[in-house]
C-alpha cells in the first residue's frame, strides 16, 4: 500500500525523498494541485526582481527528478480523506489508498473582509500564478499599494521597490513586522524603508476598494486618510493553515495537532510544515511555525517515522525569523517578547539603524530581537 503525501512544498518534497531513501521499494505518491512542478514560495521575490527565471524557484532543478526516484507526482486537488478506509479522494473522483498519509498542505493567504478585494486589480503574492499577474500589472512608474507589512509583506517589499514602482505600504498595526519585532525595532525599520523611497503608513486600515470607471485604476479608501488611486493592490495580510481537508477527521486547533512523532490524532496520518501545530521548543506548548526551516525539519522527521520501525522525536521548533528588508537585516529568536518574570537588556543606536534586545529567564538567554546586526 502506498505512502501518500498531500502537498508539494519543501515539507512534502523532503518527506518524499526521505521515504524513498528509507523504503527503496515502497510506492510513494505526492499530490499537488498546482500545475507547476514543486517550487519554493520563498524564491518568488527573486523572480519578481528578475534575478531568476521561474525555473529558478523549482525545488529540484533536474527534469524528471521525481520520476527518476520512482516518486509519483499527481497534479490534482485532494478533496477528502477517509481515515476509516485509508483513502484520499481527488477532484476527478479518483481514490488513492494509503498505508501512511502525510498532510503537508501548507497555508493559504487570508484576505480581510473588505469590499472590492475580489476586483481584478487585487492580487496575493503567494503562487507563481500570482507572480505572473504582478509582473504583468506592475511596471516601473506604476502606483502600487502593498497591504500588510508583516513577514510576508516585507519579503516582497524590496522586490516591488526594485521594479521601480511608486510603492505605498499600508499596515494596520503601529509598526512594521509586529509579530517578530518590538516597537522600537519595528519603527526603526519603517524609517529605513522611508529613507529608501517607500511610503509606509502604519496604524492605517484599508476601508474599501473600488474601480474608477474612467481610468480603470483602483480607488483605495483609507481610514483617516485621503483615498488613493493605484494600478495594483497586493494583499499580504497573513496566512492560515490548510487544515480544512481533514476537519472532523483528525484533531485540529489552529492547525493539525501533532505529537512528538508528527502524528495526528490518527496514528496513520501525519502532518508537517505550515499546517502542523507542533511542539514549540521555547514554551513547551504547541504552535504553528510557518517558516521553511521548520517545514524541512518536519518533513524529514515525519517521513522517518512513517518508515517502518522508525521513531524519531520532534523536540520542538525554535521560533526563528530572519528578514532582509531593502538591505537591513532584522531577526527574532525564541521568546523575543520576553518570559514571565524575566529580565531584558537593550542596546540601541538608531542613527546607525542598529538595535539589540535580549530576553532572559534567570541567567538563561531565551529570546532576542535585533536590527542591523548580522553576527
Amino acid at each position: 500500500m502506498s505512502h501518500v503525501i498531500i502537498g508539494t512544498g519543501p515539507a512534502g518534497v523532503i518527506a518524499a525523498e526521505t521515504l524513498r531513501k528509507r523504503m527503496p521499494d515502497a510506492p510513494i505518491v505526492m499530490i499537488g494541485e498546482e500545475p507547476e512542478v514543486p517550487y519554493s514560495r520563498m524564491a518568488i521575490p527573486y523572480h519578481l526582481i528578475g534575478d531568476i527565471e521561474e525555473s529558478g524557484t523549482y525545488l529540484r532543478k533536474t527534469a524528471g527528478h521525481f520520476a527518476d526516484k520512482n516518486i509519483e507526482l499527481v497534479q490534482k486537488r485532494a478533496i477528502s480523506v477517509s481515515a476509516h478506509n485509508h483513502q484520499v479522494t481527488l477532484d476527478d473522483g479518483q481514490t488513492l489508498s494509503y498505508g501512511k498519509l502525510l498532510l503537508a498542505t501548507g497555508s493559504t493567504p487570508m484576505r480581510p473582509p473588505i469590499d472590492g478585494m475580489d476586483l481584478p486589480g487585487v492580487t496575493n503574492c503567494w503562487t507563481l500564478a500570482d507572480a505572473r499577474r504582478i509582473i504583468a500589472g506592475c511596471q516601473a512608474g506604476d502606483d502600487v499599494i502593498l497591504m500588510g507589512a508583516g513577514f510576508i509583506g516585507c519579503i516582497i517589499l524590496e522586490a516591488l521597490a526594485r521594479r521601480g514602482v511608486n510603492l505605498t505600504v499600508v499596515e494596520m498595526e503601529n509598526r512594521m513586522v509586529p509579530r517578530m519585532m518590538d516597537e522600537k525595532s519595528g519603527r526603526l525599520l519603517k524609517k529605513w524603508c522611508e529613507n529608501k523611497g517607500v511610503t509606509v503608513l502604519t496604524s492605517t486600515r484599508v476601508k474599501a476598494v473600488s474601480e474608477d470607471s474612467g481610468s480603470k485604476e483602483l480607488v483605495v479608501e483609507l481610514e483617516g486618510r485621503e483615498a488613493m488611486k493605484v494600478d495594483l493592490l497586493i494583499s499580504a495580510t497573513g496566512v492560515r493553515p490548510n487544515a480544512d481537508l481533514v476537519d472532523g477527521v483528525v484533531e485540529t486547533n489552529h492547525g493539525i495537532l501533532v505529537n512528538e512523532y508528527l502524528q495526528s490524532s490518527d496514528p496513520d496520518i501525519y502532518a508537517a510544515g505550515d499546517v502542523a501545530e507542533g511542539k514549540d521548543f521555547s514554551t513547551g506548548g504547541y504552535s504553528v511555525q510557518a517558516i521553511q526551516p521548520t517545514a524541512v525539519e518536519h518533513g524529514f522527521l515525519a517521513a522517518t517515522n512513517m518508515a517502518e520501525g522508525s521513531e524519531s522525536l520532534h523536540r520542538g521548533s525554535v521560533n526563528m525569523n530572519v528578514l532582509d528588508t531593502m538591505g537591513l537585516i532584522s531577526t527574532s529568536f525564541g521568546l523575543w517578547e520576553g518570559a514571565e518574570g524575566g529580565e531584558s537588556t537593550t542596546l540601541d543606536d538608531p542613527g546607525r539603524f542598529k538595535y539589540v534586545n535580549l530576553q532572559f529567564a534567570d541567567d538563561i538567554l531565551v529570546g532576542a530581537n535585533t536590527l542591523g546586526m548580522t553576527q
